[in-house]
């Protein structure tokens, strides 16, 4: 037995009002976005990405994300959901995936980007800090809720569900404690933000590879934080869904991190009038005008 098992007493559940459940999960993955997009707006400033164009991604990429992050849930536990189609709206009582806010944030937010001729490679980066910061808050819903469930420990911080509406209640009965797996990712993102701070600077005149250096690190992060998890699909090979994608992610990430590497942008001082004149920013390539700021909120 652990030296130390951790009761998580709360209700998942915080209040239902008119019949819509709100619960912790919910409240941190808004807290978390709210943060995300804040940090992200925060990053962009600091390497010159355009407020204007920043607040326009994320009135795309925010919605692309959550819709995302429904959907992957909703196939890994189609079972589930099958018999109960109208469960895949309960979006306030939690069940979303990481990778799926992942995946359809950048992808929407992207495909946006590129369509208005906005700096892709500051873009990512920004998006990188958000996305880190976001999901990292998130997590708090999910130690809170006991959503995710993973295998038993004998270390000194297992977590024991005592509160009998959580998810995780019959399986603390079943295992006793268990690992807090997602509070792991949590603490790892927390890191991994800590670092790209440290790189911020040294990578500038290579915009865009810092996002992918979240990518390929949150990617191995979940891959092996996934061996301790036990609430997600198998998918091929021995591995769960997350992993899989974790795998092909990092394979993807290849090419574009040597392309980038290979097309640094000339760096130049900033004005001198600028608060900032002693730093070094990138100059981003010059892009069309014409009926851009009509549509920009």
């Amino acid at each position: 037995m652990p030296l130390l098992a951790i009761g998580i007493p709360w209700d998942p559940n915080i209040v239902t009002i008119g019949g819509i459940v709100l619960t912790w999960h919910g409240l941190f993955t808004a807290v978390g976005i709210l943060a995300g997009v804040q940090l992200a707006l925060f990053i962009g400033r600091r390497i010159g990405f355009d407020e204007d164009d920043a607040y326009s991604i994320s009135l795309v990429a925010v919605p692309g994300g959550v819709l995302g992050a429904r959907m992957l849930y909703v196939v890994e536990h189609w079972t589930f959901f099958r018999e109960r189609p109208l469960e895949i709206l309960a979006l306030n009582e939690g069940g979303i995936s990481v990778w799926g806010a992942v995946i359809g944030g950048v992808l929407s937010g992207l495909l946006f980007a590129m369509w208005r001729r906005y700096d892709v490679r500051l873009g990512l980066d920004s998006a990188a800090f958000g996305l880190l910061v976001g999901l990292a808050i998130g997590r708090l819903g999910d130690l809170i809720n006991g959503e995710h469930l993973a295998t038993a420990t004998t270390l000194p911080w297992g977590v024991v569900y005592t509160d009998r509406d959580s998810p995780a209640f019959a399986h603390s009965l079943a295992v006793g404690p268990h690992h807090p797996a997602t509070t792991y990712e949590m603490l790892g993102m927390l890191l991994l933000l800590g670092f790209m701070f440290v790189l911020l600077e040294r990578l500038r005149a290579w915009p865009g590879l810092l996002f992918f250096v979240f990518l390929d690190v949150y990617s191995v992060l979940r891959f092996l934080v996934s061996f301790l998890r036990v609430d997600s699909a198998g998918a091929a090979f021995g591995l769960d869904v997350p992993q899989m994608i974790a795998v092909v992610v990092v394979i993807a990430s290849i090419p574009a991190m040597l392309w980038l590497w290979r097309h640094p942008r000339p760096l130049q001082p900033a004005p001198a009038s600028s608060p900032s004149a002693a730093r070094i920013r990138v100059v981003a390539p010059a892009r069309p005008t014409r009926g851009r700021r009509g549509g920009d909120l």
